[in-house]
């Protein structure tokens, strides 16, 4: 049984995927970037650090200058899209 992940604050309630990355060549995506709140810009970025298909690590950038606000493990109660 999987334990429930800490839900993270993003900037709005709605994901658009910007980017979804294989960067291992295995055919699964392993790195995430969404927007939040329809503005177009990267606020939640996620990893996939062991190859599993799932993500590992979430980091959202609430006021969007490019440092994380927060880090969680797991997907932060935003799983992808894609």
């Amino acid at each position: 049984m999987t334990e429930p992940q800490e839900t993270v604050e993003t900037r709005g309630d709605d994901r658009v995927d910007l980017l979804a990355a294989d960067t291992d060549g295995d055919g699964r995506p392993d790195v995430w970037v969404a927007d939040t709140d329809g503005d177009g810009k990267a606020d939640l970025f996620q990893f996939d650090t062991d190859h599993d298909g799932k993500v590992d690590i979430t980091m959202v950038d609430l006021d969007e200058d490019g440092t994380p606000d927060t880090v969680v493990d797991g997907d932060g109660g935003h799983p992808p899209t894609v």
